[in-house]
């Protein structure tokens, strides 16, 4: 075993106007997801504490909205230089909180930075239209910031999502407050700090810990968030959605997924095989677009679910510092738990296991750990093909015709994701295009950028969070009108200081 140097996790805290606050809530422990061990607890935030972090988001949107898109764009390059710099302690506290193997938390890192460097070419291409209108009329539009938007990541990937979400939203001129889960709060504050040591100004985000109940009820209900962003389950984004609606505030849901991958017999099987096994077992299925069933064409779906068993069965399964590792332990006492018990019901429902195994006694006891597992089942209405287990099973069924596959894969209410493996393009594309989900990938799957667009159809959610689209949700549209006797016809016989003709020799 090859493991990564040990880290001191830092305490856990609020993070209010750039400085530490002691929540004064009720006491949260946290567990090491390798051995069941405690790491630390902290206090959550009250009510009167959310409200406060909202106020400072408040109090530093006025200065963030009006800063030079210049100068918004080279604090976001220099967020991303530092998010860099600090790449092993970021994956170390990632690893050890959520379990997450530690080569995969260091390639997460990496594309944190990467989101930063993306999004710090977005605030000077924020732009208006002039629209031609009747005379006198002259009207145009400007594209505005929303103010303060209340972002809540899950425990799964922490680190990632708060970047892929903090990143877009400031480019756009909007303050933040997030509220990273309960479960796996310190990566997130460590982003902050570092950022702030970058130059970001106070205020500019802020960090609320503690459960949903107290902490994230008193975020989505705060006085003054403009818009909600939630990434997590179905039930929780509803309530949260709801609580903000009630409001008149909007929100952006990504709501977990059950995505089909379709593997047509013309498809290179071999490579099928190996994508759904990545699909289905990266970050140990603890993703909302794995590929957790698997619908294959009767005519090779004997072959595919040998090749399928093998190359599950020969995953590594070990501590998070190993970087051999290739799955970790469950991120949480609570999933674990879950996922056990939707193993053992499908298993006791005549489900057909074609791979797991036992649990290698040289992990640590007490750890989370629940082995890849491959499950079989011909009933679609199965509850391991319509309930979304958030862990390494992988639900395989067969089908028929184009037909039978699409309807099977648009067949529940999930629609986040999805794939398609053919060896002809012309069934690739047409079987892809039915697909009721907002990522579809051809002959592959995971990739994900934040040039993209990224959502959900269905129970999956609504909004994009990323791509162009990004825009549009953190911004919205003022028109401007004004009539031709209104404006001046002719430029000012002179200039303000520094505007001068002589400013801008060389200019070109």
């Amino acid at each position: 075993m090859t493991p990564a140097p040990r880290v001191i996790l830092p305490e856990v805290s609020l993070w209010i106007e750039g400085e530490p606050v002691s929540g004064a809530g009720e006491e949260f422990p946290l567990f090491n997801p390798t051995d069941g061990n405690q790491l630390s607890s902290y206090r959550c935030a009250t009510a009167a504490q959310v409200q406060a972090s909202v106020d400072s988001a408040q109090r530093a949107f006025p200065g963030w909205q009006s800063m030079e898109a210049l100068h918004r764009s080279s604090l976001l390059r220099a967020i991303s230089d530092a998010i860099d710099e600090e790449n092993e302690y970021l994956a170390q506290i990632e690893s050890l909180t959520t379990g997450k193997p530690i080569r995969d938390s260091r390639i997460e890192v990496a594309k944190c930075a990467e989101m930063f460097t993306h999004y710090s070419g977005v605030p000077g291409q924020i732009m208006g239209q002039t629209i031609p209108v009747s005379r006198p009329w002259f009207a145009f539009t400007e594209r505005v910031p929303l103010g303060v938007i209340a972002i809540f990541t899950p425990w799964n990937a922490p680190l990632f999502t708060a970047c892929w979400n903090i990143a877009a939203v400031l480019a756009c001129g909007n303050t933040v407050v997030v509220k990273p889960s309960e479960y796996t709060p310190v990566s997130t504050l460590a982003l902050v700090r570092i950022m702030e040591g970058a130059g970001l100004p106070r205020g500019v985000v802020n960090v609320v810990v503690g459960d949903g109940r107290e902490s994230g009820d008193a975020l989505a209900k705060g006085s003054g968030v403009s818009k909600v962003v939630f990434i997590g389950s179905v039930p929780v984004g509803r309530a949260v959605a709801s609580t903000a609606a009630s409001l008149g505030v909007p929100s952006v849901l990504e709501l977990g997924g059950k995505s089909a991958n379709i593997v047509f017999g013309d498809a290179d099987l071999e490579s099928a095989a190996r994508g759904a096994v990545t699909a289905v077992f990266g970050n140990n299925g603890q993703s909302c677009t794995a590929g957790s069933r698997l619908l294959v064409e009767e005519s090779v779906f004997s072959s595919v679910i040998d090749r399928v068993a093998e190359f599950t069965n020969r995953l590594r399964v070990g501590v998070p510092a190993d970087v051999a590792t290739e799955l970790g332990p469950i991120s949480h006492k609570l999933q674990w738990e879950s996922i056990r018990a939707s193993i053992d019901n499908a298993v006791h429902s005549g489900a057909v296991v074609h791979a797991t195994r036992e649990v290698d006694p040289s992990l640590p006891s007490g750890g989370f750990w629940i082995m890849p597992t491959v499950l079989g089942d011909e009933n679609p209405a199965s509850p391991i093909f319509t309930t979304e287990i958030f862990g390494p099973v992988l639900a395989v069924s067969s089908f028929s015709s184009e037909t039978e596959a699409v309807a099977q894969a648009n067949g529940i209410g999930f629609g986040l994701a999805g794939a398609v493996w053919s060896g002809r393009t012309d069934r690739a594309i047409r079987v892809a295009r039915q697909l009721k989900a907002g990522t579809v990938w051809i002959n592959s799957y995971r990739a994900l950028s934040v040039a993209v667009p990224f959502g959900g159809f269905g129970l999956s959610g609504w909004g994009r969070s990323s791509g162009p689209d990004a825009i549009a949700e953190y911004t919205q549209s003022r028109a401007v009108w004004m009539t031709e006797d209104t404006y001046p016809g002719s430029f000012p016989s002179s200039l303000p200081d520094g505007d001068s003709e002589a400013g801008c020799e060389g200019s070109r």
